[in-house]
Formats: C-alpha cells, structure tokens, sequence
C-alpha cells in the first residue's frame, strides 16, 4: 500500500508497473496532504473506468491481427498500468467499486456490436478529455500517456476511415441528397394550397428523377475515371524493340523518369534492362511501374456505383413522403414529414460526427439546421407562389 502523510506536502512516487518484466513507470506529482473520501471514490472510478477501457482494447484486438492487434494491446497494457496506479493508493480491491461511467459502458457495449471504426472514433474522443492533466494524485506520465494514446487511436482510426471513407460518403452524400431535396420539394408543393394527392406524386416523381440523376450521374463518373486511369497506366506497347535499342543512347531511360526515377538509376536500369533483353534473344523485358498508382478512389464496377447510388438516394426521398403514402394530408402529414426527416438527418450527422471523431451532437444539429433551412426556403416560396397565382 502506498502510505500517504497527513500532514504537509508530499512528494508521491507511483510505480505504476506491476510487471517486473516491463520497464518502471515512475513519476513525481505533488498531491494534497491527506485524501479525503470523496478524493478515494475518485480514484475508483478511474479504476473501474482505466478496467473497462482497457477490455475494449482487447475486445478489439481479438478481431484484429497484426500490426493492429499489437498496438491495441500495448494501449490495453497501458491503461492496466493507470489501472495499478489507483489500485495502489486505494491500498486494495474496493469491497464496493462504481460503475464504469457512461461514454465508458458505451465505448465497451459498442466494441462487442459494431466494428471497431465507431468505437476508435469514440475512443479518440475520450482519449482526447483525459482528466489526469488536473488531478494530483495522477503521475505527470500518466497524463502523458493519455496524450499519447489520443494519437495512436487518432492513427487506428484514421486507418478505418481511408478504408470506409468512399463508400460511407456515397451512403451519406446520397441519402442527405434525398431527404433534402425531397422534403424541399413536398414542403414547397404543399405550400401551394394543392391536393394531398398531388404532393404525392410530386414527391415520387422527385424521388425517382433523383434517383435516377445520382444513379446516371455515378455511373458517368466512375466510368470516365476508370477510363483515364486506363490511358495512364503502363503498357507493353514497346517491348518488343527493346533488344533493337543502342545500349549507350537509347530513350528507355526517359520511359524511367516519367515514372519518378532519378535520371542517374534511370539510365543505370536501362542500360540493365536493354542488355538482358539481348542476352535473353527475346523481344519481351520487365519494364514495369517504377511507381504503382493508386486507385483505391475507385471501388467496384460503375454499374454497381450506379446501383448504390440510385438505392441511397431513394431510401432519404422515401422519407418525406411517408406520411402522403399512408393516406395524411394537412398539417398531420407535414409535422409527421418534418419528424421523420429530422430524426433521418439527425442520425447520419451524428454518424459523420462519430467516425470524425467530432462531437457528435453538433454534427448533428449542424445537418438539421441544413436541411430544414432548404426546406423552409422552398415553403416560403411555394407560399409565395400559391398567393400569387391565387
């Protein structure tokens, strides 16, 4: 146990190891002089909290393997060290511990659930609202750490991000596309004193010419991308010259500079290259890439982009409609509209939030607030347009 005076200034020395395999931990804090119950609850609960987050690092090393597996175990290793620290200077395991707090049982809740890009972005949260940098009794490598841990899951989850990036901003690029739109258009109809049947299908036209146009239009861009990829990619086109070619001037090497070599290792592999071609009495030599492009942008065929598209789309215009589908009118159908957009547009910022890594509330009231400003524009003027032609 780690004895503390009660009277005067103490230096607290924490051997935050319990290993005596790994390296000592130690670090100087100046704390108060004698811990009162409610600093002893405190430290429960970072126990309990350092516990429970270092389960969901294994819980999400289990699926992992690797270079990934290695660093969330280092990091679950870490907070067991934190974990050690509070379980020393509570002198032994608490008859009555606290639970975990909130953002923390989430954090563990979602790791056993959802893949691991949301907890990461969660986690990068956390990590980055340590409390250690104004607590005393916490050693200054403890909040160090902390610090430290913020950038490693920074760097876990920007790994989920590249990989998730293309398709998550199709989903909810399409999907906000088709609540927006949609819902500006049946609120703008509606605004004009029309029949119930008519928003309708106004909002089913709008829904499918949407669709339609994002479907067409992803089709066209992925295809016109493949395209240019393909015109810049490498080709054999001159391999059978290549044992015709003069070893001492020969524009083989300029092929290598295009490619990002330097111009002394481009004649230098030419050179190589042109001789082993001849030594090989064949019109055929390795002339690839010297530097492979990336085409990681384009995932899948366009007709399969097309398709994704015309689904996201369609599945954010349905929402507006809803209430004209099953039969409301007036008022009813408009507040229910507003509603079940609101909640829609809600979830995917608060979804860009936490895969960001930003607070996902804010995200969330930032994607409201866009949406229901277009919609009040188009009702204004549907207004507008109603009384004039009144």
């Amino acid at each position: 146990m780690l004895a503390i005076p009660h009277s005067g200034p103490v230096e607290v020395r924490a051997l935050t190891s319990v290993d005596e395999s790994h390296p000592r931990l130690e670090a100087r804090v100046s704390a108060p002089t004698a811990p009162t119950d409610r600093d002893r609850r405190r430290w429960a609960q970072y126990l309990v909290n350092e516990r429970a987050e270092a389960r969901v690092y294994r819980e999400l090393a289990s699926r992992r393997d690797g270079e990934e597996r290695e660093i969330l175990l280092a990091l679950a290793e870490a907070e067991g060290r934190h974990e050690a620290h509070w379980l020393e200077l509570l002198g032994a395991e608490p008859a009555r511990l606290p639970r975990p707090d909130v953002r923390t049982r989430l954090l563990g809740s979602m790791a056993k659930s959802f893949g691991s890009i949301f907890v990461l972005a969660l986690a990068q949260n956390a990590e980055a609202r340590s409390p250690y940098d104004d607590e005393p009794y916490a050693t200054a490598s403890m909040a160090a750490d902390e610090k430290v841990h913020h950038e490693v899951v920074r760097g876990l989850a920007a790994r989920g991000r590249r990989r998730l990036s293309g398709t998550f901003r199709a989903a909810v690029f399409g999907a906000n596309d088709g609540l927006v739109s949609n819902l500006a258009l049946v609120m703008g109809i509606g605004a004009t004193g029309v029949s119930s049947q008519f928003v309708l299908f106004s909002g089913i036209a709008g829904l499918l010419a949407g669709a339609l146009s994002m479907g067409a239009g992803e089709f066209v861009s992925v295809r016109s991308q493949r395209e240019l990829l393909a015109a810049t990619e490498p080709s054999d086109f001159a391999d059978g010259a290549i044992p015709h070619l003069d070893i001492d001037a020969n524009e083989l090497a300029l092929v290598y500079r295009t490619r990002g070599m330097p111009e002394a290792e481009a004649i230098a592999r030419a050179r190589r290259i042109v001789e082993a071609a001849r030594a090989a009495g064949q019109g055929r030599a390795e002339t690839g890439p010297i530097v492979v492009p990336d085409h990681g942008d384009v995932v899948g065929s366009a007709w399969a982009a097309a398709l994704s598209s015309f689904l996201f789309f369609a599945s954010g215009a349905i929402i507006p409609v809803l209430p004209w589908i099953f039969g409301l009118s007036g008022l009813a159908a408009v507040v229910l509209a507003l509603v079940l957009v609101g909640i829609a547009l809600m979830s995917t910022g608060a979804a860009v939030g936490l895969l960001s890594g930003a607070p996902p509330l804010r995200r969330a009231l930032r994607q409201l607030g866009i949406g229901f400003g277009a919609a009040a524009v188009t009702y204004l003027l549907g207004l507008l347009f109603g009384v004039s032609m009144g």
